[in-house]
């Protein structure tokens, strides 16, 4: 279940997101002339646009389980002048792919949002051909660190990794993809930390990221949270309105995205 919905809004914040983090996330994500890529989970296409762009002769196939999203996605590619990508609706448990159909697989995103992370890494590896590689980029909400310190806004944030956690998801899974693609049967696997850190120095982070991503991300779930019954309107308020702080001239913020790639 994906709790940050379908809105436009949502679609607004996963294009900022991946522009402020093309370079820390994707420069050394590059496919050969003539791979098969398989990208998991592609949702609006905001990671799809960077990757083609990044192996424009590498031939990749995005599904995603949303129709909604796929339409989005279609969209954002054609605006990019893109062609080297073919869309599909599909599950990731239930990939409609022969074995071996692909060169590599590429997520990024997706298993924080599964009950059965485990199980999709089987099926994504089952596309794979022996020797082939496998990309997963997830983020840690518990690795979010911020400046000025405020327990009222790391409640919000709590609440949002609550919230994820009932609906079969773990805002938390970043640390997990070692153990995660070891018990998948993958090889030669490689954890990559890629450290986040904005201050007002740094204005298109602080805009890109901290604000119109995380903290949107966070606000979004808003009445998911006090209707759960994780913390009353005020206490919320109260936080939402110190975790902007961290995007204030004297503000800090940190997060840190995990990235893992392996072999089949």
């Amino acid at each position: 279940m994906y709790i940050h919905g379908y809105s436009e809004r949502e679609n607004s914040r996963l294009k900022d997101q991946s522009r402020t983090l093309s370079e820390l996330l994707h420069h050394d994500t590059v496919y050969p002339p003539g791979a098969r890529v398989l990208e998991a989970g592609c949702g609006v296409g905001a990671q799809t646009v960077i990757l083609a762009r990044n192996s424009p002769q590498a031939q990749f196939t995005s599904v995603d389980v949303s129709a909604a999203s796929l339409e989005a996605a279609r969209a954002a590619v054609a605006r990019a002048g893109i062609s080297n990508v073919l869309f599909k609706q599909a599950d990731v448990l239930h990939l409609p792919f022969a074995a071996a159909a692909f060169d590599h697989v590429f997520v990024c995103f997706l298993l924080e949002h599964l009950n059965r992370p485990l199980d999709a890494l089987r099926c994504l590896g089952r596309t794979l051909k022996a020797g082939g590689t496998l990309t997963v980029i997830e983020g840690d909400h518990g690795s979010t660190f911020f400046h000025p310190h405020s327990a009222a806004a790391r409640r919000t944030i709590e609440c949002l990794v609550d919230l994820q956690a009932r609906a079969g998801g773990d805002a938390l899974v970043g640390r997990r993809l070692f153990p995660l693609l070891k018990q998948a049967a993958f090889r030669d696997i490689v954890v990559s930390p890629r450290f986040f850190y904005a201050d007002s120095s740094r204005p298109q982070w602080v805009d890109g990221f901290t604000e119109k991503t995380f903290i949107a991300m966070v606000e979004g779930v808003r009445e998911q949270a006090l209707k759960a019954g994780l913390i009353e309107p005020e206490a919320w308020d109260c936080g939402i309105a110190e975790l902007r702080a961290a995007a204030g001239a004297e503000g800090t913020f940190c997060y840190t995205f995990f990235k893992a790639t392996a072999v089949k």
